[in-house]
């Protein structure tokens, strides 16, 4: 009787330290939530930034408006028929 109780202590010990420090324990488990929802936040950023990006492209696509303000701002070209003026100030010298 004493060596099936020390063999089923035994059992038990193995059991408890695959539950505890062995592959797929509860550590890992844990971990691995954290990662899950940690990885969900970055997915969730991405996600917005790439419907910001189809809502440009969208918006390329379909008008020209928008090819316009990328062509004035990124470019610095003007329609034909209008007058490009440029301001300058003079800088105040240095004391």
């Amino acid at each position: 009787m004493r060596i099936i109780s020390v063999i089923l202590g035994l059992l038990f010990l193995v059991l408890q330290y695959d539950l505890w420090l062995g592959e797929g324990s509860l550590a890992t488990v844990w971990r691995l939530q954290q990662d899950i929802t940690e990885q969900k936040k970055e997915n969730e950023i991405i996600s917005k930034r790439n419907d910001s990006l189809l809502a440009e492209v969208k918006d390329l696509k379909q008008g020209n408006a928008a090819i316009e303000e990328r062509a004035r701002n990124e470019l610095g070209m003007i329609k034909k028929g209008e007058t490009y003026i440029q301001v300058v100030t003079e800088k105040p010298p240095h004391e």
